[in-house]
Parts: C-alpha cells; structure tokens; sequence
C-alpha cells in the first residue's frame, strides 16, 4: 500500500498504546506522519473506586490528552473491558475505523499476550487490515466509509513483559531506538493518572513510570541503546512484505 502519510495504532484499552509504541510514534510524528490512535475498550473496568460510566469517561479523556501531546487524532470503538470480543459488531466497528482513517501502517497488541482482550484486539485488527478494502463487506454504520485502498502494512507490539502464556520469550523481530523520544513516551504515559491506583491495588504495581522505562531498558539491552521498543511484521499473503517502518525509522534487527 503507498505511503500516504497517515499512521493508525489501534489496541486494546486507553494507555496500551502509549506503553507499547508511544516512543516510535513519537518519532514518527516527528517526521510528518499523521498519527491516529484507538483503544477497542472503554477502560471500564480500569478501578476499584468509579463507576463504570465515570472511569469510562475519564480514560477517554487520559487517551484523548495523552494523543495530543504528538498531535495524534484519538478514537474510542466503545467496546467493554473483558468483554472484546471477535464478534459481528465489534469487527464492524473497527472495520469502520480502518476504512475511515485510511492508514498505509497499522500497529497493534501482540496475538498472544497475558489478557485476552489484548489478543482479541489483535485479530480484530488483523481482519480489518485485511478486509478493509472489500467493498462487499458493509460495516452497517451510516453514512459508511470508502473502502481502504489495499491491505496495510501491519506491525504487532510487544507482549506484555515480553513473554506468553507459559512464560517463554516472545522476541521481537526488529527494535526502535526510542531513546530521543524517550521524555515524550513518559508525558504520554503520564497522563493516565487514573491507573496508578488501580495497578496499585490489583497488580501490586507501583511503579507505573518506572515499568514503562524498565521494558524499554530491556529491549534496549537485546540491541545497544539506552530505550527501545520492540516489534513483529505480519508477513502473511497479501500484506506488504518489505519493511516499510525500517525505512522511515532505521530499525535494529533482532
């Protein structure tokens, strides 16, 4: 698909994406791209102190600031934590969102990852990058959007903590050196406040920032940089099969 500039990062729930790839957006947006950003999930379920409907709103509000900062458009499909689902609905929506933002670069969560929300995001994702372009397949919405004008390019993020079910590696395939974005990462992930608390409580995390800089440490020792973030190319029939982000970013091979 050509490059026409416009980026979309589409994953699971409100701060995945900033945790994931916020430092490669960040320099992608440094270099004129047109960043997009989506979570499928609300973030309902994100508290053990609001409601649903409050904590909904005020994560949307977190991602809504957190994409300003890189001047990124943002997006919520409106589906509920726990509950993405590989479904009519759900496919259609993103479908939508696919064919509306007309992206030639997509990321994504990881298709095996610790929450099933984050691997059902995944191959919603998957399937819309693929189908996006076949104007049979109506998403229902009125007024709908113009099919995509070919299949994306599409990239997996890391896995949460790097690994699978069962505890074995999941290695990335290339790296981003994040490290000149590395300040911009963090006022990104700092805007989603509200799950300090939350990870505080339920993942015995206090250290919100400090994983974020961890992971990128991590990935940053697999290939001799201070920060970096990790990824995977979908290369299955179809999909573009040259590296398109290895030429826009000068990736470091695994």
């Amino acid at each position: 698909m050509k490059d026409n500039k416009t980026i979309l990062a589409i994953m699971a729930h409100p701060d995945d994406i900033e945790f994931l790839c916020g430092g490669t957006l960040a320099l992608l947006a440094k270099k004129g791209y047109h960043i997009h950003m989506a979570h499928v999930a609300a973030g309902d379920c994100g508290t053990l102190e609001y409601s649903s409907d409050d904590i909904a709103r005020i994560r949307f509000e977190e991602a809504r600031r957190a994409a300003a900062v890189i001047g990124a458009k943002h997006y919520c499909c409106g589906a509920r934590d726990g509950l993405v689902l590989y479904d009519r609905p759900t496919l259609r929506t993103v479908i939508e969102l696919v064919r509306r933002v007309n992206p030639f670069l997509v990321f994504t969560n990881s298709p095996v990852c610790y929450m099933v929300d984050h691997e059902m995001t995944s191959q919603l994702v998957r399937m819309a990058t693929f189908i996006g372009g076949a104007p049979n397949l109506q998403t229902l919405i009125t007024p709908p959007a113009r099919p995509t004008g070919g299949v994306p390019y599409l990239y997996y993020a890391d896995a949460i903590d790097m690994k699978d079910h069962f505890g074995r590696p999941i290695q990335a395939g290339f790296y981003v050196d994040i490290t000149p974005a590395i300040k911009t990462k963090e006022r990104m992930v700092k805007c989603h406040a509200s799950q300090r608390n939350w990870m505080r409580s339920h993942h015995k995390v206090d250290e919100y920032i400090l994983n974020m800089r961890r992971w990128g440490t991590t990935n940053g020792q697999h290939c001799g940089v201070k920060f970096a973030e990790g990824f995977r190319q979908h290369l299955g029939h179809a999909y573009p099969q040259d590296n398109k982000l290895a030429e826009i970013l000068d990736v470091i091979p695994a």
